[in-house]
């Protein structure tokens, strides 16, 4: 450090490790900094923070980003009079974890904070835990169903219509989780476990097994690319008994002190449900827009 002589003198190696310190929050501090509205609107750049491998939602598709919240994202910043910034990251242990990294704390690395993260589950707990950050209204409700080939399950309308027939599902999700305590567990044997949803839809439109469970987003969009038939394959939701919730709604999050960011988004997605952008978003990607009960 460059300084009077005396300056130098004063200097002790944990002062010098502090300041170094502080240094180093001077450097990467700046860019990180989530921010309210109006500085998003003066920058004219909104940063959006989606998740990766979360089709259809959001992935890359031929190097860029593409999915629902990707358009989603696009058309809320148009709305803002703003452009999009899209960024992909992994998905963490839990989303507490992603709200650290991405909205309020920061990684080691110095990345842009993001001022607004898509596809968070909207949920009490997980607000009242996390008073780092806000959540936007819900602009989704999710649920776990099931696609059936019918040649092969006739009257597949409750949980004892499932009987011995094998199940393909993607393993440690939410629809695996469901089967696995689902009626004390009876369901176990039937299932066929694969690395990804992906993987687990790819297997049961070869006709690996009669069954497919997953977010009724994934199926629906699954059997969409796939151009298949509705005649030959339908689209069920059970009741099935168990601790694992079978629908939720998902929405967007900020950082605690850009909440009229929050609030400008979240008129912006409200005006979307009701003049049919947000259905026809959905539907492009062969999903069914489903309502938050907010709407």
């Amino acid at each position: 450090m460059s300084g009077s002589g005396s300056m130098t003198r004063t200097v002790t190696p944990m002062l010098k490790a502090v300041l170094v310190s502080l240094a180093a929050v001077a450097i990467t501090g700046a860019p990180v900094v989530a921010r309210p509205f109006d500085e998003v609107v003066k920058d004219g750049t909104m940063r959006v923070v989606l998740y990766e491998q979360n089709a259809p939602f959001s992935d890359l598709k031929d190097g860029k980003p593409w999915g629902i919240e990707v358009d989603l994202a696009e058309a809320i910043a148009k709305a803002l009079k703003v452009k999009a910034e899209i960024r992909l990251v992994d998905a963490g242990e839990n989303v507490d974890g992603d709200f650290r990294l991405n909205l309020w704390k920061g990684d080691l690395a110095g990345s842009p904070l993001a001022d607004l993260m898509l596809h968070v589950p909207t949920d009490k707990l997980l607000a009242i835990r996390n008073e780092q950050i806000f959540m936007t209204r819900p602009y989704y409700d999710e649920k776990l169903a099931f696609a059936v080939r019918k040649s092969a399950v006739e009257n597949f309308d409750t949980v004892g219509d499932i009987g011995s027939a094998a199940i393909d599902v993607e393993g440690n999700s939410a629809s695996d989780a469901m089967l696995l305590t689902a009626q004390g567990g009876q369901f176990r044997s039937n299932l066929k476990h694969f690395k990804s949803f992906d993987e687990a839809a790819k297997a049961f439109l070869a006709g690996d097994a009669p069954i497919l469970a997953g977010t009724r987003a994934n199926i629906e969009a699954a059997l969409f690319a796939a151009k298949a038939s509705k005649d030959e394959i339908g689209i069920k939701q059970l009741a099935l008994g168990g601790p694992v919730k079978l629908s939720w709604e998902i929405g967007g999050a900020v950082k605690s002190d850009s909440r009229d960011l929050g609030y400008a988004v979240g008129d912006a997605l409200t005006a979307m449900a009701e003049n049919g952008a947000l259905k026809s978003i959905f539907e492009k990607y062969g999903v069914e827009y489903t309502a938050p009960k907010g709407y």
